[in-house]
């Protein structure tokens, strides 16, 4: 594996990746990163040019090998994808292990460093450090230390914590090999309905600008270097206006507006992120409708499609020089089993694939996401369609990113380091504080909480594990036996499941059914109770006001996290990031792009009560 290792006769250590046992301008670690990125820029090939523009997703083989046939999600084997496509960006799902993420990336690299030009890869990942399990969001923890969902995070309203999960989330990230965060997402989720808030900061302009900064910070230090993770600061120019709240994966939900006339405000975080030097952008699926910008109408096709956001405002106006990285899968339809997602090539879906690619090109785009397709640009760069020195440009900064990291130098980690560093005692503590201070209650009658100040009462509890409750109380069957109802829920959405991925995804109305409403009321006439929940989305939480004696949300929390909360050995300090809105009338009647802008919320943004 470590054989393309040499030392010149003066003692410097370098990888041979080229295999001519000379240290080349671009191997030697002593030049700045521009200099070996004009070198090996000089040296490629136009296959290997064009595989640096492609991102797609890879996954893990059985006891971190190489997976050499396409998986559940990926579309190629691994050899295929890296030797014969010449792609080195990768964006990995399922990691059962710190131990054989680390072996699998090693075996990776290993594969990479056998190509013409030895060029590392690197291997990105969508969050993976809270609760949700979604293919097109984030992923559960698993060996990871397992802290509140970013949301979480804006209700504690600390920019230091927000730093300190950075720097925790970055050194696990950097263990098993993953080099570059397809995050933060830095969306102000203005529109109630919409269903990726979860991993948003809220929609306090400035203040999610503040907690960008401080992630960044985390992740990728003060400057890009061998200890950074690099970010992909997301959805350009800001994802959360969505018409109706459906999400723009899509073709339902592909129209985002700004009747109130907002758009600058969403712009806020990213141009934070520009100053602190985020690696790179990723523009959003949605397609503006009915924006106008210094007078000039914006045209209505997906932002990646857009010359006049990532040109003209993303790179012009707001002077970012980074690399843009489309959202996956706007060239081609997406086929896995026997489902189709279609190409989310919102206001340009009559083209061809070969003309959306132009598209991207022209608009200022520099990798593709979740595509393959490598032969369709080398045929347009044949037909003299697209010039060489137009994927060199992109070319320069995707490898610029590279070098800065210090992957050319060395891509390979330590197993034992990796399962020593991911999950650790004290960053499972540090994620489980978190996730119970995270806990915002709302409301508190007759000083209901903190639950179990008098002995081990009789409870009933729905949602919350039999073992948890063990250190707290009796668990009985009925209300009519209890002393106390503890009821933990997730908020409400409209199930579907006619796309690839849409069932993963919670949209539609925020409403809780009647008949759960119903039945919460007919417990609570049998003894107090308290109501828990799972904050994704707004809940439309007015029924439960009248009748539960105390109610709370939590924004990605372990039972054991939220006893300690509720119990007051870990006081609760959440605040609402975002309004609970008093009726689904009043978030149809919001201009989906303003903070704030339900019309009497049944509880306000910044309300949180401490109890003890």
């Amino acid at each position: 594996m470590r054989d393309e290792f040499r030392t010149t006769d003066e003692g410097v250590r370098f990888r041979d990746l080229n295999g001519n046992g000379v240290m080349d301008p671009y191997e030697d670690p002593r030049l700045s990163a521009e200099e070996r990125v004009e070198d090996l820029l000089g040296r490629l090939s136009i296959e290997e040019k064009v595989g640096l523009l492609f991102h797609t997703v890879i996954e893990i083989g059985d006891e971190g090998e190489l997976r050499e046939e396409p998986g559940a999600i990926s579309k190629s084997p691994t050899s295929v994808v890296v030797l014969g496509k010449h792609l080195t960006h990768f964006n990995v799902h399922g990691m059962r292990t710190a131990r054989e993420g680390a072996r699998w990336n090693n075996r990776l690299q290993a594969l990479a460093a056998r190509s013409p030009h030895g060029i590392p890869v690197t291997i990105s990942t969508d969050p993976r450090h809270a609760f949700v399990e979604n293919s097109g969001v984030a992923f559960a923890a698993g060996p990871f230390s397992q802290w509140p969902e970013p949301l979480g995070l804006a209700a504690l309203d600390d920019v230091d914590l927000v730093r300190r999960f950075a720097e925790i989330a970055g050194r696990e990230y950097r263990a098993v090999g993953i080099r570059m965060a397809l995050h933060p997402q830095v969306d102000l989720p203005t529109e109630a309905r919409w269903g990726r808030q979860a991993q948003t900061f809220g929609y306090d302009a400035e203040r999610v600008a503040e907690m960008t900064g401080a992630y960044l910070e985390g992740f990728q230090w003060e400057r890009l270097g061998p200890d950074s993770v690099a970010c992909i600061t997301k959805h350009f120019p800001g994802g959360g206006p969505q018409l109706d709240g459906e999400d723009a994966h899509f073709p339902y939900g592909r129209e985002q507006v700004y009747p109130g006339g907002r758009f600058e405000e969403h712009l806020r975080p990213f141009v934070e992120a520009i100053r602190r030097g985020t690696a790179g952008i990723m523009p959003y699926y949605g397609m503006p409708v009915g924006l106008v910008r210094h007078g000039e109408p914006i045209e209505e096709v997906g932002f990646s499609y857009s010359r006049q956001i990532v040109t003209d405002l993303l790179r012009e106006e707001l002077g970012y020089d980074g690399v843009v990285l489309s959202d996956w899968e706007l060239i081609n339809d997406n086929h896995v089993g026997d489902q189709v997602l279609p190409a989310r090539a919102w206001g340009v879906e009559e083209l061809s694939p070969r003309e959306r690619l132009l598209r991207l090109l022209d608009a200022g785009v520099d990798q593709f996401g979740g595509e393959e397709c490598v032969e369709l640009l080398q045929e347009l760069l044949a037909e003299g369609a697209v010039a060489e020195e137009r994927i060199d440009r992109s070319a320069r900064r995707i490898l610029l990113v590279k070098f800065r990291l210090g992957l050319f130098d060395d891509p390979y980690v330590d197993e034992d380091e990796a399962e020593r560093i991911v999950g650790a005692a004290e960053f499972r503590a540090e994620g489980e504080r978190a996730q119970a201070e995270s806990v915002t209650v709302l409301q508190n009658r007759d000083r209901t909480l903190p639950l179990f100040r008098g002995g081990r009462p009789r409870i009933y509890a729905e949602g919350v594990a039999t073992d948890a409750l063990a250190g707290y109380g009796d668990r009985v069957a009925a209300p009519e036996e209890a002393e106390l109802a503890l009821v933990r829920i997730g908020a409400p959405f409209e199930p579907r499941d006619d796309l690839f991925l849409e069932a993963w995804f919670h949209q539609g109305s925020l409403e809780f059914p009647p008949g759960l409403v119903a039945r919460l009321r007919r417990i609570a006439a049998h003894c107090p109770l308290v109501v828990v929940v799972n904050l994704d989305r707004p809940a439309i939480l007015t029924p439960l006001v009248p009748f539960a004696a105390a109610i709370a949300v939590e924004f990605g929390t372990s039972d054991a996290a939220l006893l300690a909360a509720l119990s007051g050995r870990i006081p609760p300090r959440g605040v609402l990031p975002v309004d609970i809105p008093r009726s689904m009338d009043a978030v149809r009647a919001a201009f989906a792009d303003m903070p704030d802008g339900t019309e009497d919320p049944v509880f306000r943004r910044g309300t949180g009560l401490t109890i003890g």
